[in-house]
């Protein structure tokens, strides 16, 4: 008979809620199971759970027992496999070639795996019972019998590791933040340097109640009669943080509340300390908190801390630099890979009970899994100092001096330093200067560098935009703006800085060789506590020459031997000759000709309808951003096409109504090139003084931002028939590949409405959500991916462009 070998893979035991590896099953060698075996149940720790068997020998296999009665010898091959013990062992064969029994000596030494009952039994720590394995359990059920880990370590859940610990801490002379964990809260990971200090006079509150805001732990404190200096809370945390005037005040509140029942659980006090790494860089030895030029340093905003060693703004802009360029390409390209396999699983996952799976699905597994064919990567035509725009952040070095650049990493994270952007490639020579120019000024301001940690300051980013002229490569005009805040100072100060600033910027431009072009200085003022301001924050521009009227606040650009005008504000693709071919490719796509009608969804100063309405019978853009929408009207009025119109609203408000209109019947009258509206407007329509529109041919190309495509948009791009061909063109193909699940998957027969199922969509991942929301999506003919293509557009970084062909 033939026999198997049954080993459990590691990947496949069941986690003891410890986060410590378990005990990997005893293998057991079983002869194949009977047709009537029952499908095994659930145990306590939520695995299925192996039935105990006997497995007999044949008659014709059984061995003498060597006593002469002609009575076979036990099966050998008798296991029982799932949770057993570990000390059983086959016997082995004696000098003579049989088998011999174990002893009891034999028995008594074997070896026990070195993980068995090291770790509680989650069983046993949710209800303090003995779960169904009884001792067979590889896992312990108390602490007696508690085993100590190879590493000579205990079960941080058990008892013994928390005296173990607390013993430890006492030795050293204190309690630290780091070793106090509460509903997998780290401590040391929820304190900022502005929370925390080495003074003994700040304390940390562990087990507070998670919906407690800092006026919660202010009048709770008042009611326990502690006074204090100061008390916070994190929202969605269990910790606060209370700061104390006096030692006297500290022993007072830690004799009042440590261990104090709140709730179900106890108040904990200890030191707020902040990890070492983690600490305030001191602007400079110097007692006075001078930085090295002698400027003014302010400490609260110094975060040369919050920042790992050794890293640069190399490293957090472009994290590919130090690869070939070959070797990015190679690398990003792989990555797209990956996501149009995850979008052929997710597409399988999504497609509804009962419904047959498209032929894009069941075609994946001919092309290694993927959704459709990747066709390549388009390299960029210019690998250096390729980006036409940069933002760089007002903050401090880690040294404490003022510097424009980039941050080393997340604000978020703790990180807020900030270093000069001179060893980015993809950064031109000209942001560069003028980055080092604002810098400069900023040595010797006497308006304060805002602050990301207590949101306040006044001088907070440089935006520099870059333009060039038709057939030439070098840059013929720049745009510079400087986001400010000005609330809390005053009007007739600020604007006497402003024309400081002016100057400065027009002296350091003419001062390089050769010199920068400089034509355009804005002013953005914005409150608000992310740097990314609102389409409607207040915007002016500064004059260069203190005689002269201010410049109108644009630049041009062109792409394809067509103009375009750029506002501050206004999108515009980074790398303008490899959006050459990106435009290029997305027209090839679409298929366009004379009775072609095109929307432009998402399309900013109306870059690709206008670089493709020569090809086609009419453009209809849309654009949420008023600046942008006047850019594009301009545009084509400079280009002199009249076939476009650009509506200025969200996308998801006037999609529908649009192809609603264009599919049917549009008033008569001039088609061609409006003025923005806000949203179309309802029209009556007469046989007299209307026409239908014909389009044999109606493509949509669609260029969103990161986060995509919003479902609304998605629903009346799907749902009207008329659309055969959608061109995507993403700079984030994890939102590519969550909006085209939505707009591939099969509609179901019956459509689910409601989300009663799904109360934590706020943890979902995007392709969860995507495939929720197919599930409702009302019947219609789904999209299929047709191919794909990636465009470099965004060389020494893990970023690129991915344009996806869908048809139906």
């Amino acid at each position: 008979m033939t026999t198997e070998t049954l080993n459990t893979p590691a990947s496949e035991s069941p986690s003891n809620g410890t986060g410590e590896p378990n005990p990997p099953e005893n293998s057991a060698t079983v002869s194949p199971s009977s047709p009537d075996t029952k499908p095994p149940a659930d145990d306590e720790h939520g695995e299925k759970r192996i039935p105990t068997e006997t497995l007999d020998t044949p008659a014709s296999e059984s061995t003498s027992n060597g006593t002469g009665t002609g009575e076979s010898n036990p099966p050998e091959n008798s296991a029982t496999v799932g949770h057993q013990s570990p000390d059983t062992k086959p016997p082995v064969d004696d000098e003579h070639g049989e088998k011999r029994k174990r002893t009891e000596t034999e028995e008594e030494t074997v070896s026990v795996h070195p993980l068995w009952k090291t770790s509680l039994c989650s069983y046993f720590r949710r209800t303090g019972a003995a779960c169904s394995h009884g001792e067979t359990c590889r896992y312990a059920h108390g602490e007696a019998e508690l085993r100590i880990r190879p590493d000579n370590t205990w079960d941080p859940t058990s008892e013994k590791a928390k005296k173990m610990k607390k013993m430890k801490v006492d030795t050293e002379g204190g309690t630290e933040a780091s070793g106090d964990r509460d509903d997998g809260v780290m401590i040391k990971d929820s304190i900022s340097d502005e929370e925390c200090s080495e003074s003994a006079l700040d304390k940390c509150f562990v087990n507070l109640p998670m919906k407690w805001s800092a006026d919660n732990l202010k009048k709770f404190l008042i009611d326990q009669g502690v006074e204090y200096k100061s008390a916070k809370t994190r929202k969605g945390m269990v910790v606060g943080f209370v700061s104390f005037e006096t030692v006297e005040q500290v022993k007072a509140a830690t004799e009042k509340l440590q261990g104090k029942p709140i709730g179900n659980k106890n108040l904990k006090i200890v030191d707020a300390t902040p990890r070492s790494f983690e600490r305030k860089v001191k602007p400079s030895s110097e007692p006075d908190n001078k930085a090295e030029d002698g400027g003014l340093v302010n400490d609260d905003s110094t975060p040369g801390s919050l920042v790992a060693k050794g890293r640069s703004a190399r490293d957090a802009v472009t994290p590919l630099a130090h690869m070939s360029y070959a070797d990015q390409l190679e690398h990003k390209k792989k990555n797209i890979m990956q996501i149009l396999k995850k979008l052929a699983r997710n597409g399988r996952k999504a497609c509804p009970d009962g419904v047959a799976l498209p032929d894009w699905i069941v075609k994946s597994r001919e092309i290694a899994g993927l959704a459709c064919k990747l066709e390549g990567i388009i390299e960029s035509p210019l690998v250096n100092g390729y980006r036409n725009k940069c933002e760089f952040s007002v903050g401090y070095s880690q040294q404490g001096k003022p510097t424009v650049g980039f941050l080393l990493g997340n604000f978020r994270e703790g990180v807020t330093a900030v270093e000069e952007p001179s060893d980015c490639p993809n950064v031109s020579r000209i942001s560069c200067k003028y980055a080092e120019i604002f810098q400069n000024f900023l040595q010797n301001s006497t308006f304060p560098i805002w602050n990301r940690m207590t949101n306040t300051g006044f001088w907070r980013q440089l935006t520099v935009r870059e333009g060039r002229r038709q057939g030439e490569s070098n840059i013929a005009e720049a745009l510079l703006m400087v986001q400010i805040s000005s609330a809390g100072f005053d009007n007739e100060a600020v604007n006497v800085e402003l024309e400081k600033m002016a100057e400065a910027f027009v002296a350091g431009a003419s001062t390089e060789s050769p010199s920068l072009p400089l034509t355009v200085l804005a002013v953005q003022d914005h409150q608000g506590v992310s740097n990314v301001a609102p389409a409607d924050a207040p915007l002016r521009t500064l004059p260069l020459v203190k005689s002269e009227a201010a410049p109108e606040a644009r630049i041009q650009d062109y792409i394809n031997n067509l103009g375009f005008c750029i506002s501050p504000t206004a999108f515009f693709q980074v790398n303008t000759l490899a959006a050459e071919k990106l435009y290029a490719l997305a027209g090839d796509w679409a298929c366009l000709g004379p009775n072609t009608l095109l929307f432009d969804v998402c399309c900013g100063t109306g870059t690709i309808g206008l670089t493709l309405a020569n090809r086609v019978g009419m453009v209809v853009g849309i654009e949420m951003n008023a600046s942008a929408v006047a850019d594009a009207n301009r545009n084509a009025e400079i280009n002199g096409i009249n076939n476009c119109r650009f509506v200025c609203s969200k996308a998801e408000d006037v999609m529908g109504s649009l192809l609603k209109e264009y599919l049917i019947k549009e008033p008569d009258g001039d088609i061609g090139n409006k003025e923005a509206t806000s949203a179309p407007e309802e029209k009556s329509l007469d046989a007299e003084d209307s026409k239908t529109h014909c389009f044999d041919n109606v493509v949509a190309i669609v260029d969103p931002p990161r986060v995509g495509l919003h479902p609304t948009v998605i629903k009346a791009l799907r749902t009207h028939s008329g659309l055969k061909r959608l061109v995507y063109i993403s700079c984030n193909p994890e939102s590519l590949m969550a909006n085209a699940i939505e707009l591939c998957a099969p509609s179901a027969d019956k459509t689910e409405k409601g989300n009663n199922n799904n109360r934590g969509w706020r943890n979902m991942s995007s392709a969860s959500l995507a495939r929720q929301r197919a599930k409702s999506m009302p019947a219609s003919d789904p999209f299929q991916p047709v191919k794909a293509m990636a465009v470099d557009l965004f060389p020494h970084t893990a970023h690129c462009e991915l344009v996806m062909l869908l048809e139906r």
